[in-house]
């Protein structure tokens, strides 16, 4: 904190320190009043020189500490010098202001700041042999007092201090500063590896060792703290064994790294890192140059060679290192050609933010979204993509990489203007925020203080701190806005009728970059985008706008070619429609929902192009929430209310019915991919439940409508017996899958009065009528009704009085009868009829004292027939869904026993809904904690899999697809990566299997 101003005849010296910058006046006042600066305390020129860099206060320590440090007779040549020579004076004192760590450095060997007169004279730039010699001259010239290593360290910062002055006074820009950064490390490692040399003459003698430059190193852009990444290649010299010359090289190998990295008495320099070598940390140091490329050729992952774009011979054996990079060439421009390779960059670039802890995510200059790896990635990957046929590409530098990108019309020249300028603002913060203790950290700084000199090195003067802050965060949204659309903009210029001069991506670099996103027809995809993005209209511009990011978000998906098809469809249907394109554009996410759902597979698409106007269902707050049952049905029986006739009313209910599944499939895909706002769900159980309940209250509420029409044509309001559907299975349970049949009864008891036979006939003709009004032929999904679980099934009558279900119950039922009834619950009609049904069941489902054994033995042996023949012919049984094992049937068969023996005492156990009564049994310790857990998770894990297929196929399935494509897609919604579907298979199968022996013992033997 400054100190309070003081009175009297110092309060002038006092203000003119605080218009120079200072914050702490009194101190400088103090520091100024030392005899040492006597002829200099008044003199305006050092004020000023002070007062232009980014911390005066630390500027004025550093210098008095430096002038402190001279021997008396070269105190005032120092002062003399900054005074009159302005080169020096700002190079110094800008050094002294920006950074602490070389105002250490030249406490401790006050004679370097010599060193700056030098690049004043003779350009000594790190480029240069020059450069090069002075380094070594430093190392070997030190005196025997100190150690090779020591002298290393000495010599190092004395040529930093030369770079970073250039950097803070602007002599050379952030890219510049970049480079001599890393031919400062070229040559620090080129000596190290001189004095390995000379220590070890004997392993000399038998290798040839180059050493690769890899990362920012090896792309002459390093930081100024960074670690120096390398890769290690030998050849054994004539004469001598393979083997024995590995050794020799790795022992070289070894020594170069500790002379850069180990702590000495004057510090260290920075870590070599060799762990992009093949196997990383768990492979040899050294290889030879036919070890790596066996080692490529067989077992390398795509960000290896995405890595190898930065390789260049840095030191040692130049020729060799040369040979080492022209070998891996060709292997490193064939990469994008592998399957799923833009899937695998950029699930590594994911990988890269999930892992950054939370608290640091917003203070990430590097790492984070908008971040430099956002820009680094996205260029490195339209390299790998079209590098391959232009050579002009292959640049190891990002900005240069960039350049040659924009100049070959890959890339928007603004677009790379815009990247380029924040790219370098970013880098310069970086530099500069490293620069000041020399400490390895990409965090923006959350001290006032730091925020001011960080504001200030890069010139800002008025409000520095805030400033510094609307800057950042300006470039950081431009990175995240660009990153994206740098890949998939020029896709849309390929197509389209460019400005005189401009530069567009052929049809072939298209149809390149199309592949490498997993499109399987990119001539179509081109097609598409022509046709989307043509044009002058208001649609045309607004799908220009959001083509890039869509194209992103199918790319996502595991059919990228259906998901833009299907944008057109819609865009076809509702392009000329203002709330449509007004959705888009201004709904935030629902863009990226539509992108989501047209994408993940054939049924939500299906269901919307029928109706493309439920699309606004995406953007609305709640517009993904599952409705009520009570208003569905409301809604169904109000708009068949409104019908004429029957079939009018039926199709009226099965088009709520399509639109109500548009919205429970779009929730589910959403739900199971993540959006932005909206990460994926976790719950995997609630989400089912979700999906459960949403498609069985839709049926319910269909069922009601068709009810109502198929009674108001022939009977107006009242039908002479009262009539009521009771759901079973998947129905009654409230766990219909999307490709589930309505499994019902229908119960009718005539009214008071009525003739019993003219009832009987009614209530005949009114179910009837509703499986005829619901499978009528339309292009809305049918709604098959089975009622075959009824008493005698098929050969039996389709409706029963509720005493004739009694009769039937009580004289002739069978156990398989009672365990259906276990999934028996009222969905429409007389609510006070099914209600009686219920009660009537109560006893038979649920038995006082539970089942008898013989009971149990029919059970167990129908479910065994069950696993012998209903299982299809050639079906796998390890990943059948339904009847495989540890599937659904496994599952919910043994649940039912246990309700059938203990319903009758444990009241949680008497419901129609398998994890609710499996949650009931473990509450009553009936079944343990992992065996409870485990038959949940294989339940649900099978439920979803009904999901996914149907989903992605459009059509019911019980098994995985064959077709590489849905079954990926099947893994997408089922949370796995593109490329880890036989992880998903073997998951699968593991938690089943797991489950089957839970069924075993409780089922079979329990």
């Amino acid at each position: 904190m400054a100190l309070p101003a003081p009175q009297g005849r110092r309060s002038s010296a006092f203000t003119r320190l605080l218009r120079h910058g200072f914050t702490d006046p009194s101190a400088a006042g103090q520091l100024l009043d030392a005899p040492e600066f006597a002829a200099v305390r008044d003199d305006s020129v050092l004020l000023e020189a002070l007062g232009a860099t980014a911390d005066p206060d630390l500027a004025l320590l550093g210098l008095a500490r430096l002038v402190e440090a001279q021997a008396p007779d070269e105190q005032q040549a120092l002062l003399s010098t900054i005074v009159s020579a302005k080169p020096v004076r700002d190079r110094l004192l800008g050094v002294l202001g920006a950074s602490e760590a070389l105002g250490d450095h030249l406490a401790r060997h006050p004679h370097d700041w010599q060193s700056l007169i030098t690049y004043e004279s003779v350009d000594l730039h790190p480029t240069t042999p020059e450069f090069e010699q002075a380094l070594a001259e430093g190392i070997w010239g030190e005196g025997a007092d100190r150690s090779r290593a020591d002298a290393l360290r000495v010599a190092y910062r004395r040529a930093l201090l030369g770079i970073a002055a250039r950097d803070v006074c602007g002599t050379t820009d952030v890219a510049e500063a970049a480079a001599e950064l890393a031919d400062l490390a070229t040559a620090t490692v080129r000596a190290a590896l001189e004095v390995a040399h000379e220590e070890q003459p004997e392993d000399v003698a038998c290798c040839r060792l180059s050493v690769i430059g890899m990362g920012k190193c090896g792309g002459r852009e390093l930081n100024y703290v960074s670690d120096v990444d390398v890769i290690f290649v030998a050849e054994a010299k004539d004469g001598v064994e393979e083997a024995k010359a590995v050794q020799a090289a790795t022992r070289l190998a070894a020594r170069m790294m500790r002379l850069c990295s180990d702590v000495t008495a004057e510090g260290t320099i920075w870590p070599v890192d060799a762990n992009l070598r093949p196997e990383g940390r768990n492979g040899p140091l050294v290889r030879t140059l036919s070890s790596h490329l066996a080692y490529y050729q067989r077992w390398a992952k795509t960000w290896e060679f995405q890595a190898l774009l930065k390789a260049r011979p840095m030191a040692g054996d130049l020729e060799l290192g040369q040979e080492y990079v022209d070998a891996l060439a060709p292997m490193v421009w064939q990469v994008s050609e592998r399957e799923n390779f833009v899937v695998d960059v950029r699930q590594m670039r994911r990988r890269v933010v999930a892992n950054i802890p939370a608290a640091q995510v917003d203070r990430e200059l590097k790492l984070g979204p908008g971040g430099l790896r956002d820009v680094e990635f996205a260029v490195q990957l339209l390299q790998l993509v079209h590098g391959r046929s232009d050579a002009t590409l292959r640049s190891a530098t990002t900005l240069d990489a960039l350049g040659a990108l924009a100049a070959g019309g890959y890339v928007g020249r603004q677009d790379a203007a815009a990247l380029d300028a924040a790219y370098r603002f970013l880098r310069t913060l970086e530099h500069r925020i490293q620069l000041f203790r020399m400490r390895r950290t990409h965090l923006m700084p959350e001290a006032e203080a730091d925020l001011r000199r960080l504001a200030r090195s890069l010139g800002l003067r008025t409000e520095p701190v805030e400033t510094l802050r609307k800057e950042w965060r300006w470039h950081a949204r431009e990175v995240r806005r660009l990153h994206e659309k740098l890949f998939y903009r020029p896709l849309l210029d390929a197509v389209a009728h460019l400005e005189p001069g401009e530069t567009r991506l052929s049809a072939k670099a298209a149809g390149q970059r199309l592949e490498a996103l997993g499109y399987a027809d990119p001539v179509g995809a081109l097609r598409h985008l022509e046709a989307l993005s043509s044009g002058v209209t208001r649609k045309a511009a607004i799908q220009r706008t959001l083509l890039p990011v869509l194209l992103s978000w199918f790319a996502d998906s595991a059919d990228p070619d259906a998901g833009l098809l299907n944008f057109r469809k819609v865009s076809d249907a509702l392009g000329k429609t203002p709330w449509y394109l007004r959705l888009l554009r201004d709904e935030g996410a629902a863009a990226e929902n539509l992108a989501r759902v047209l994408s993940a597979g054939r049924l939500a698409p299906d269901l919307l192009l029928r109706a493309p106007e439920a699309v606004a269902l995406l953007g609305a707050s709640d517009g993904l929430q599952p409705r009520s049952r009570a208003a569905l049905e409301q809604e169904v029986l109000a708009a068949v209310g409104r019908a004429e006739g029957a079939e009018a009313g039926v199709a009226v209910a099965r088009g709520v019915r399509r639109r109500e599944l548009f919205r429970t499939a779009a929730a589910d895909i959403i739900g199971a991919y993540g959006t932005e706002g909206t990460p994926a769900e976790e719950d995997h159980g609630h989400a089912i439940d979700v999906v459960g309940s949403a498609v069985s209250n839709l049926t319910a509420a269909t069922l009601a409508g068709a009810l109502r029409a198929a009674v108001r044509d022939r009977w107006g309001t009242t039908l002479p017996t009262r009539f009521a559907v009771i759901g079973m299975g998947r129905f009654g349970g409230q766990e219909l899958s999307y490709g589930s049949d309505a499994d019902v009864l229908f119960v009718h008891e005539p009214r008071e009065g009525a003739d019993e036979h003219e009832a009987a006939k009614a209530a005949q003709a009114v179910a009837n009528e509703i499986r005829r009004l619901l499978e009528l032929p339309s292009s809305d999904p049918p709604l098959p009704i089975d009622a075959d679980l009824r008493p005698e099934g098929r050969s039996g009558p389709l409706v029963r009085t509720l005493a004739s279900y009694g009769a039937y119950y009580r004289r002739w039922s069978l156990v398989w009868e009672a365990q259906a009834l276990l999934r028996a619950e009222p969905v429409a009609g007389d609510v006070e009829l099914g209600q009686r049904f219920i009660e009537m069941i109560d006893p038979l489902r649920y038995p006082a004292e539970g089942i008898g054994e013989d009971a149990v033995r029919e059970i167990r042996r129908l479910k065994a027939r069950m696993e012998s023949e209903r299982l299809p012919r050639g079906a796998d049984p390890t990943t059948h869904a339904k009847l495989g094992r540890g599937g659904l049937s496994d599952v919910e068969w043994t649940v039912q026993l246990l309700q059938m023996r203990h319903g009758w005492e444990v009241p949680g156990l008497r419901t129609t809904r398998t994890r609710e009564a499996l949650a009931a049994a473990h509450a009553a310790e009936l079944i343990g904690t992992e065996d409870a857990a485990t038959l949940d998770e294989a339940w649900v894990l099978a439920a979803r899999v009904r999901n996914a297929v149907m989903l992605v196929r459009g059509r019911p399935g019980d098994t995985f697809p064959v077709d590489g494509r849905e079954l990926a897609a099947v893994g997408r919604y089922l949370g796995y990566e593109e490329g880890h579907v036989g992880e998903m298979l073997d998951d699968y199968r593991r938690i089943t299997r797991r489950a089957r022996g839970v069924v075993e013992d409780l089922f079979y033997k329990g």
